[in-house]
């Protein structure tokens, strides 16, 4: 069901009249998790792969490391930043190899609640966990390759950051 643009238009107006939600942006956004979720499910399904009744407690660990990196990784790295670029606007550096974007308010209000997405390491990783999780199931082993590559990264840059921070007490 499509609502009217004027309908839309009145309900985000009514919900925040004091301030810009995209909420059309935000329905688009819910739509294509869902389809990625029926995608997963669909795809598990025609390749009959078996889903497992519990997870193990290492692939949750992998996973859940790995979702943190690749969330950051896409949401905040200034390497990703040609990604975020049609929806965001440079603010200034986050240290470490992060930035700090502002989501542009002109233009489509669709483009505004992607921008909140892709911004916001702890909106993306449900879909990082969401399509690692599918991943899991459909191609196991490349999966944990590849969440064995974001887990490791991210555990460097956390011993990246102690290591920094023990030497700047050592010559405090």
């Amino acid at each position: 069901m499509t609502l009217p643009r004027p309908r839309l238009d009145r309900i985000a107006q009514a919900y925040a009249p004091h301030d810009h939600r995209p909420l059309d942006g935000y329905l688009l956004a819910m739509g294509a998790f869902g389809a990625l979720s029926a995608s997963l499910v669909a795809a598990t399904r025609l390749t009959g792969r078996p889903v497992p009744e519990r997870p193990s407690l290492g692939d949750v660990a992998l996973i859940s490391i790995a979702t943190h990196k690749l969330s950051r990784l896409i949401a905040k790295d200034a390497v990703t930043s040609p990604l975020r670029a049609p929806f965001t606007r440079y603010a200034e550096p986050a240290g470490a190899a992060e930035l700090n974007e502002e989501v542009r308010d002109e233009g489509s209000t669709v483009r505004h609640g992607i921008g909140e997405l892709i911004t916001c390491p702890f909106c993306l990783a449900v879909w990082v966990a969401t399509g690692l999780t599918g991943g899991l199931v459909l191609a196991p082993r490349f999966t944990r390759l590849a969440a064995t590559v974001l887990t490791a990264t991210a555990v460097s840059d956390f011993l990246q950051m102690a290591y920094t921070m023990a030497k700047e007490k050592a010559e405090g």
